[in-house]
């Protein structure tokens, strides 16, 4: 069987039009271009071409990522993206969990338009933190915060 391979500059184009429409990681490019590439090599050679052009980043997708995702999760489901998406840990863990409490704050907000009158919604709410990738700490302090404020 006979298959049809891209040649190195078809494979760049291909690319490109992937990262012209959002940006992506290394390991979302490769796994798009394999099926068109003839080696593996030859798509190594595409990638490491596009990163010393800074025209592909981990870092920027990471950092866009990240940013889209806080408007509804916390940092724990936003580290789980982001590691299957193929980012490696060091970039990770540089993109801290700040303004984490805010961020909690905001999303509860969101949902939840009025005051808590029982201790099983409060407990819905936590549940529904939690769900969404927040930490214990964060929830407990939300939650706290959101309390004194309405009393």
């Amino acid at each position: 069987m006979d298959e049809k391979h891209d040649t190195p500059g078809e494979l760049k184009a291909r690319a490109l039009k992937h990262l012209v429409r959002r940006e992506h990681s290394r390991a979302e490019l490769a796994r798009k271009l394999a099926p068109h590439a003839e080696s593996p090599a030859a798509v190594e050679a595409v990638l490491d071409s596009l990163l010393s052009r800074n025209q592909q980043s981990d870092e920027r997708f990471a950092s866009e990522r990240a940013r889209v995702l806080s408007r509804k999760y916390g940092a724990a489901k936003i580290r789980q993206d982001l590691k299957a998406r193929g980012v490696s840990e060091e970039i990770v863990d540089r993109l801290s969990g700040e303004g984490e409490l805010d961020r909690a704050k905001a999303v509860l907000e969101r949902k939840y338009r009025s005051p808590s009158s029982s201790r099983e919604e409060t407990a819905k709410r936590a549940r529904f933190l939690q769900g969404r990738g927040f930490s214990y700490d964060v929830i407990r302090a939300v939650l706290k915060e959101v309390d004194q404020h309405r009393n």
